[in-house]
């Protein structure tokens, strides 16, 4: 401590504001604690980096990058964000961990007061954690998680109503008022793996290269672009397993046209019927991205905000990675955070071509 005290203050101080770690000290950046700690002369304490303590005088501060390099300098851990105990955010993680578990392994949906109390937290709180680590509600994962158990009781079951029951519905009629929202499809159908569903399809081309675009009853269920056209049916095959895959008429090659022509003119708009599968979480992100207005892009941590779930940026990448229906979910406009462009699953020159035409259509 000595060290800091007789460095000339003007000097100290600038050299703390010009370390990048500063600036995180002032935001009380969280996701920063744990990669360095910083203590403070005048109060003798070390803190974390999102600390809530009044912002210190940065020539007073001083980083360190272990817990132990501080205590070892003289300096003892802060009482109020407690240092060198695990952080708030690890200790959400394993209490929403812990109700996941609780979710998974009982019979009905528990009540958000049960699953709180059983967390010892309000229930208000309760669900802003829970949310904001798993990127879902607690009801919304616990229909998740039932809809996962649904799908693979239907696949290993010797019938649909034992499949039913041993997925935890205690009737038929409260299965089959959610079965079309969780399958897609009715559960029938589903565990016939499809069987008997009519998806039309056609392949064209554009500037970007192959096009499949194909369509249910309900809507477009896919748009894959890529190099080989026969790739894209047999990726159209594997995503519907034993759905009837049926080649598009005239009509439905007037689709594949208007949806060539959005790739070409991002200016003429696309709004088409969509049949979009996928889980809650996925549904809410691709929801988002369909609001990203065409010629600008916004970062993975923005939507995870929008949704309502800030700390679930990765989960969102992955959402944006599962999406099958190119160009009418925009998954193209999301950058990284410093305006980079990342994974896109029909390549990243075609993402920078989409994101230019429609910046200069804008």
């Amino acid at each position: 401590m000595s060290m800091l005290m007789t460095d000339s203050p003007n000097t100290t101080a600038t050299a703390t504001e010009l370390d990048p770690r500063w600036n995180r000290v002032v935001a009380r950046d969280a996701s920063a604690d744990g990669r360095f700690w910083y203590s403070v002369a005048t109060t003798g304490v070390y803190c974390r980096p999102s600390c809530a303590s009044r912002t210190a005088n940065p020539r007073n501060v001083q980083f360190h990058a272990t817990i132990a390099a501080a205590e070892k300098a003289g300096f003892r851990a802060c009482k109020r964000c407690k240092p060198d105990q695990p952080s708030f955010d690890t200790q959400n993680a394993g209490t929403v961990a812990r109700i996941c578990r609780l979710i998974e392994q009982a019979e009905e949906i528990p009540p958000l007061a049960e699953l709180a109390a059983a967390a010892e937290l309000s229930p208000g709180y309760f669900h802003r954690i829970f949310k904001a680590v798993t990127g879902l509600t607690p009801k919304d994962y616990a229909v998740a998680h039932r809809a996962g158990k649904v799908r693979e009781e239907l696949g290993r079951s010797g019938s649909v109503t034992e499949a039913i029951y041993d997925s935890g519905f205690n009737s038929n009629g409260r299965f089959y008022e959610k079965s079309a929202e969780m399958l897609g499809m009715t559960p029938t159908v589903y565990r016939a793996g499809g069987a008997n569903t009519d998806i039309r399809f056609a392949v064209g081309e554009c500037s970007l290269g192959s096009i499949l675009v194909a369509k249910s009853e309900k809507g477009v269920c896919a748009i894959l672009i890529g190099d080989d056209p026969e790739a894209l049916v047999h990726d159209l095959q594997d995503r519907f397993g034993r759905a009837r895959l049926i080649g598009g008429d005239a009509d439905f090659e007037r689709l594949v046209a208007q949806v060539v022509g959005f790739v070409e003119a991002p200016n003429l708009g696309l709004d088409l019927p969509l049949d979009v599968r996928g889980t809650a979480f996925q549904q809410r992100v691709w929801a988002a991205l369909r609001d990203i207005p065409a010629g600008t892009t916004v970062t993975y941590g923005d939507i995870a905000k929008v949704i309502g779930a800030p700390k679930a940026v990765r989960a969102v990448a992955g959402a944006c990675a599962a999406n099958g229906l190119a160009v009418a979910i925009p998954c193209h406009r999301v950058v990284r955070h410093d305006g980079a462009l990342s994974g896109y699953r029909w390549g990243i020159e075609r993402k920078r071509a989409l994101i230019d035409r429609e910046a200069k259509a804008a």
